[in-house]
């Protein structure tokens, strides 16, 4: 009967030190499972991820078309995935298209500009050169390893397609029956937590389809600012550099610099050194522009993570997945960011009422401020 008066042999700096470290220690467990379950099961973890950004980036476009025009939410599911085939496959068409044209432009350019680095410091013959003599020995004694490579690089595209198609029919799925997602939260979730996990839910798929619309926005500013520069220096395939430029605006950061990197090889492959200057002109402005004014201003009003939070997201989503997890991270991590801002809203104010017990002063009072 004497335990509650007893004191206690720890501070409270370090009971509460202790607190936090065991909140964290279960915490990192959880999201290490959760890792290890997704990278287990990766091939149906994927298409369902690639789903719900679908979703995210075009359930207002199916809401438009259920409103305005009125139509059946199964005939516009199957419209906006129609649309997606149709603009995805365009885009990449574009960009295959454009890339293998100009593939041996930039392999020719690559080689005369090696030439003339070797003639400038004196070492001519030594690098490109050679590699171009011993082409033939290099070719048969890593002939077995390439012969494996592409039969890999055969299997990896049908899991690629599979996966598209598995995705592409999960959106379909996702946007008609997303009004009864809510209710099966509800009916999942324990009685007392329902309301809590649908805003939780709804603030993490806010913060996804937020985040993919600002990119989209980003994204098409960025294609058409380098596309009317490339067309104007009359560089060859402006328009399937500008696709990929979009493409590749939805890896923030890598993404961008990957595209710009390719569309400054076209021009300097097709226009010399001169015109390459003028476009890598081109997309550092465009990367100044992104950076200073759309980002803080478009992004902003969608989802605001710092800089360094997303490039640890990405190192993290490369380490874990390769390209799809860099194409993954800032999603996921701008829904974690949602869960934890809904969460600090419903428990982390402070307490108003002095009379509350010791386990409930935060959340009896949100269900009624919701009904109010």
């Amino acid at each position: 009967m004497q335990t509650p008066s007893t004191p206690s042999l720890l501070p409270e700096s370090a009971r509460r030190l202790g607190a936090w470290c065991g909140v964290l220690l279960l915490v990192s467990g959880v999201g290490a499972v959760a890792i290890w379950l997704c990278v287990t099961f990766k091939t149906a973890i994927t298409p369902v991820l690639l789903a719900v950004l679908g979703t995210a980036l075009l359930r207002p476009l199916h809401r438009r078309l259920v409103g305005a025009a009125r139509l059946n939410k199964s005939l516009a599911a199957g419209l906006t995935c129609v649309a997606v085939v149709a603009v995805v496959g365009g885009a990449g068409y574009i960009v295959v298209s454009a890339l293998i044209d100009s593939g041996d432009q930039i392999v020719s350019s690559l080689r005369q500009a090696g030439k003339d680095v070797s003639k400038h410091f004196g070492a001519a013959g030594t690098s490109l050169d050679d590699v171009a003599k011993n082409a033939k020995s290099l070719l048969g004694k890593f002939g077995a390893t390439a012969a494996s490579g592409v039969l890999t690089g055969i299997s990896v595209v049908g899991e690629l397609i599979a996966t598209a198609v598995l995705a592409l029919l999960l959106m379909f799925f996702f946007l008609r029956d997303s009004e009864r997602v809510a209710g099966s939260l509800r009916s999942l979730a324990p009685a007392s937590t329902g309301e809590t996990v649908v805003a939780m839910a709804r603030r993490a798929f806010g913060a996804v389809e937020g985040f993919m619309r600002g990119t989209t926005v980003i994204a098409l500013i960025d294609a058409v600012c380098i596309t009317v520069g490339l067309l104007i220096l009359r560089v060859p395939g402006a328009v399937g550099l500008g696709a990929l430029v979009f493409v590749g605006a939805y890896i923030p950061y890598l993404g961008a610099f990957i595209s710009g990197a390719v569309a400054v090889l076209v021009a300097l492959a097709d226009r010399g050194w001169v015109i390459g200057l003028w476009a890598l002109g081109v997309v550092l402005a465009v990367q100044v522009l992104e950076g200073h004014v759309l980002q803080p201003m478009i992004q902003s009003r969608t989802v605001q993570m710092h800089p360094a939070v997303v490039m640890l997201a990405i190192t993290a989503g490369a380490s874990v997945a390769g390209i799809l997890g860099m194409l993954l991270a800032v999603p996921l991590t701008a829904a974690a960011f949602g869960v934890l801002s809904e969460l600090r809203e419903r428990y982390g104010r402070p307490e108003a009422p002095a009379g509350s017990g010791e386990d409930g002063p935060g959340p009896p009072g949100r269900p009624g401020e919701e009904h109010a």
